[in-house]
């Protein structure tokens, strides 16, 4: 006699705190909003905000209302850098620390975290965005920047390197020569010139960086959930894969959503000339 197989229910999505300390985190219109609230730090990462920020994306990957998330400051400052003002590296703990970096240090997750985060991530930019800020807007998916925002990897004027994903993600922008450039000398570059270099996709007027992303998470609505998913998936995954590869990838992906209630829906609200009502499922 064949067993029969245990049902699971679906997961269900987390819930956001009441309040944080480090952050202010709300969902507005189908996005999460995640304000960094460190204004006497230029909004600099510690282990706490790190920690917040996960937990507050953690609530929503699963609520299928919210299509995006949202990472801002304030208009002198998105993010200075990590606070590393309660890291010791003790000659006795090198070997911990070491070991903590993986699994232990939440600002080391944080960066993983949204390496494979689900839904769109776009982080709106004024005033500074350097060193570990300025690597986490790019571990996102991309950046709206106002004529404010200065972006820069100055670690190596301390003898240390951008390692939270600068070496990796910057020359994958803007290829080897140039990234090489702006790593060993440190220097800052405008909103304008960072779109010059596709490190944004748009340049507004200071103060106006988040109204520019909450237009574009308008438009995002138009398109399923799980179209988006995929698609990020596809291209993230591509940019490591030989053509071929990422061809096969791209046409499994295709495939599998073709069993989607949403593609359905999608189709029939074609025919029938309305607004589909996508489900996420």
């Amino acid at each position: 006699m064949a067993r029969k197989l245990k049902s699971f229910s679906r997961p269900k999505a987390g819930s956001l705190k009441n309040s944080y300390e480090m952050i202010i985190a709300k969902r507005r219109k189908g996005a999460l909003e995640i304000q960094l609230n460190r204004p006497d730090q230029l909004n600099a990462i510690n282990e706490a905000m790190a920690e917040e920020i996960i937990h507050a994306m953690d609530a929503v990957e699963l609520d299928r209302k919210t299509i995006a998330v949202v990472l801002y400051g304030n208009e002198r400052s998105f993010c200075a850098g990590a606070d590393l003002g309660g890291f010791q590296d003790l000659p006795e703990d090198r070997y911990d620390n070491y070991r903590a970096r993986y699994n232990q240090r939440k600002n080391r997750l944080l960066y993983r975290f949204l390496m494979n985060y689900t839904k769109p991530v776009i982080s709106a930019v004024e005033g500074y965005c350097l060193g570990g800020g300025f690597e986490m807007a790019m571990m996102g998916d991309f950046i709206v920047a106002s004529e404010t925002a200065s972006f820069g990897l100055p670690e190596g004027k301390h003898s240390l390197i951008p390692g939270a994903g600068g070496t990796q993600n910057l020359p994958r922008l803007i290829g080897a020569p140039l990234a090489k450039e702006l790593i060993w000398t440190g220097r800052r570059i405008s909103g304008a010139e960072a779109k010059e270099y596709r490190i944004v996709n748009h340049v507004v007027e200071g103060g106006k960086a988040l109204t520019k992303v909450r237009e574009i998470i308008e438009e995002m609505k138009g398109v399923g959930p799980l179209a988006t998913m995929m698609t990020k998936q596809s291209i993230n995954r591509g940019v490591d894969m030989t053509l071929q590869q990422g061809f096969m990838q791209e046409a499994d992906m295709a495939y599998m959503l073709s069993w989607s209630d949403d593609r359905k829906e999608g189709l029939q609200a074609f025919s029938e000339r309305r607004k589909p009502d996508f489900k996420g499922q």
